[in-house]
């Protein structure tokens, strides 16, 4: 044990985190303590031990004649500047023990003149004449009460220089730059290990053969690029291709997050940029990512409340020293945001910003290669396709993807398996996207059953009406937020959305809530995720996607899938009252023909609702194929695997199938899953 603790603590001082003994210090330490000694011996008189006789027994010393007055001890009577008394020095006959000589000894005593008037006379009738030296020991008095101070100072400023010099380093860096230079060798990250973006790789593979080799672009007339800007969602891999391009280019990368300009002092950010364009020119050519540039680029001159104009110092700083008149080659700027639309107007132009790589989500095939990069860091069991894993994620980013292999890892482990099974993988899909299960909730029969009837409305009209997706799942067991799902996954990646698609969406979104009303007769509260996603696709298709007849192609007011405070608080409306009114007519008119369409649908249907519903009741989960069966032939014919029917439980009897209402042309929203009531 004692030999662990002694490597241990060898490791942590070869580490750095056991501090070095500091010889210095100590030395110095030593020096103080003997000067303070030395003052206080030169204080005392002298080296030589000196005995302090008091008066009375000189008097009897001097009447015996055992003082002595010779050149080895001269008998000195000294004044002292400012003193009461003086000090009488010189040497005694101190007779030795047994046989031992006689041997003189140097004393001194303290002479008080106001008592002593007679000392002259009785030191002549002895025949001494005593010599008369003045002494002043200010100096000394001086060293002896300074001396301590100082030494206890030295003490405090040994126990604390570390601190001190931080906070003296942190008081003159505030305007040094806070990026950190990658070192190729810690950065194990290539190209290979990004998929799924492969025009963006190609892009900015140019760039690192660039640097490689300027030559073969600049005998064409080409000059190296001074910006890129990687534009894209959260979680499509902007930070990662930029370590990647660290990891490929042979020049220094220096990274910095836009957050690390601001502080808390006026002036530090634009001093911190040009602190960071001066260590690149030193290091030129060089790469210098900024994540995130949104938190420092933003549009100038929309702040809200006005006031405050550092980040616009630190962004006016940024400009010119991408562009301005001491512009210097090789420096090449790499930055990140998912908000394009708040960044100011002067720092996309060319010149600053030349190439935007707009980084989307992928495509099943950049799917599946991304699985494939991730899954190298677990073990898969043997026959799992990850092609069927990737057409089962439509639109799923990059960190989405590696998030479900991560907990299909995580899944088997628990179950004690030696491999992922595709089975672990559809679980963990459905969790990351939406939510895990909550087995543990209790509910009631009651909201059990009015939770059946409601999913079992949104799954019949997702397999009843056309131009919907396919039914992926429906379940009643608490997911998320919600006490039931129901799921759905396109066939293929789309783009667009149809507006036959679109209604045929609102339609289903109304499902919940229209069974809720025919089986029961009375409504809940679970439908307000389905009401809020139906406004929002219904008033986005007449203002925004010109699908209104009456409103005609015109976008009524700007709108933005983010908002940006400080331009929107003070944007006006852009049209009249009459045509909001107008706008707010043609939204209900869409909600409520969805609303009628479902109802109808589901009143005709009501034998397939009450079925669907019995058999989520019964076994919790139903799958696409099995709903299927119950609206082709009137019952559940292959039940889930190992859910067989409770002993006394029996399905209804096969019913022939009733003709389907007519539908008209309509679509679901964007992939997803629609909720129950919230819990």
């Amino acid at each position: 044990m004692a030999q662990f603790d002694r490597n241990s603590q060898k490791e942590n001082k070869h580490r750095g985190n056991e501090p070095s003994f500091n010889w210095r210090g100590v030395t110095l330490i030593v020096i103080a303590f003997t000067l303070i000694a030395m003052a206080m011996v030169f204080y005392r008189g002298g080296m030589q031990p000196v005995e302090d006789v008091p008066y009375n027994r000189f008097l009897e010393l001097l009447e015996n004649k055992q003082i002595v007055n010779d050149k080895s001890y001269p008998l000195q009577l000294v004044v002292e500047d400012g003193r009461p008394t003086q000090t009488l020095r010189g040497a005694y006959i101190r007779q030795g023990v047994g046989p031992a000589p006689a041997q003189p000894m140097p004393f001194r005593t303290t002479v008080y003149l106001n008592f002593t008037n007679d000392l002259q006379k009785k030191l002549t009738d002895a025949g001494m004449q005593p010599a008369i030296k003045t002494e002043s020991n200010m100096l000394a008095q001086t060293l002896v009460g300074f001396l301590p101070i100082a030494l206890f100072l030295l003490v405090l400023y040994f126990l604390f220089r570390q601190q001190i010099r931080m906070a003296g380093k942190g008081a003159l860096n505030f305007g040094k730059s806070k990026a950190r230079m990658l070192a190729r060798d810690k950065n194990k990250i290539t190209f290979r290990d990004v998929a799924g973006v492969e025009e963006a790789k190609d892009e900015v593979q140019e760039l690192v053969e660039f640097l490689r080799d300027p030559k073969k672009f600049q005998k064409l007339g080409g000059r190296i690029p001074k910006g890129v800007l990687m534009v894209g969602p959260p979680g499509t891999g902007k930070t990662l291709l930029a370590r990647a391009i660290a990891g490929e280019a042979d020049v220094p990368f220096f990274s910095i997050s836009g957050s690390d300009f601001v502080e808390m002092f006026v002036g530090v950010g634009a001093s911190r940029v040009r602190d960071m364009f001066e260590q690149g020119k030193k290091s030129a050519p060089c790469i210098i990512f900024i994540d995130e540039i949104d938190a420092v680029g933003r549009h100038r001159g929309h702040g809200v409340g006005g006031g405050h104009d550092e980040r616009e110092q630190t962004l006016n700083a940024l400009l010119v020293e991408m562009d301005g008149f001491d512009t210097q080659e090789g420096v090449i700027i790499i930055a990140a945001t998912n908000r394009p639309d708040v960044l100011d107007p002067a720092l996309l132009r060319p010149g600053r910003f030349d190439r935007q790589i707009t980084v989307n989500l992928p495509d099943v095939k950049g799917r599946e290669e991304i699985l494939r990069v991730h899954a190298k860091k677990v073990k898969l069991a043997e026959g799992v396709d990850l092609a069927v894993v990737a057409r089962g994620t439509p639109g799923y980013s990059g960190a989405e993807l590696a998030n479900v292999i991560n907990e299909a890892a995580l899944l088997a482990a628990r179950r004690g398996l030696k491999g992922i099974t595709l089975a672990e993988l559809e679980e963990a899909r459905d969790k990351v996207r939406w939510g895990k299960e909550r087995r543990s909730l209790a509910l009631s029969e009651k909201e059990k059953t009015n939770t059946a009837y409601h999913e079992a409305g949104h799954a019949l009209l997702l397999e009843l009406l056309p131009h919907t997706e396919p039914l992926h799942k429906v379940t009643i067991i608490p997911r998320g937020p919600s006490l039931g799902s129901t799921m759905w996954l396109p066939e293929e990646d789309k783009y667009t959305n149809r507006k036959n698609e679109l209604l045929a969406g609102l339609a289903v979104s109304m499902g919940g809530r229209v069974a809720e009303e025919i089986v029961f007769g009375d409504i809940t509260n679970g439908a307000r995720g389905d009401i809020k996603m139906a406004t929002s696709i219904a008033r986005r298709m007449v203002c925004e996607w010109g699908m209104s007849e009456k409103m005609g192609m015109v976008e009524y007011g700007d709108h933005e899938d983010y908002v940006f405070l400080g331009r929107d608080i003070s944007r006006a409306r852009d049209y009249s009252e009459a045509t909001a009114e107008q706008i707010d007519q043609e939204v209900k008119k869409l909600i409520d023909d969805a609303y009628q369409l479902a109802k109808a649908t589901l009143t005709a249907n009501r034998d397939k609702l009450e079925v669907i519903a019995k058999a989520l009741l019964e076994f919790e989960t139903l799958d696409g194929s099995q709903l299927k069966e119950i609206v082709e032939h009137g019952r559940l014919i292959n039940p889930p695997p190992g859910a067989a029917p409770p002993p006394g439980k029996k399905m209804p009897p096969e019913k022939p199938p009733k003709q389907v209402v007519a539908a008209p042309d309509v679509t679901p929203p964007l992939p997803g899953a629609l909720g129950g009531a919230p819990a």
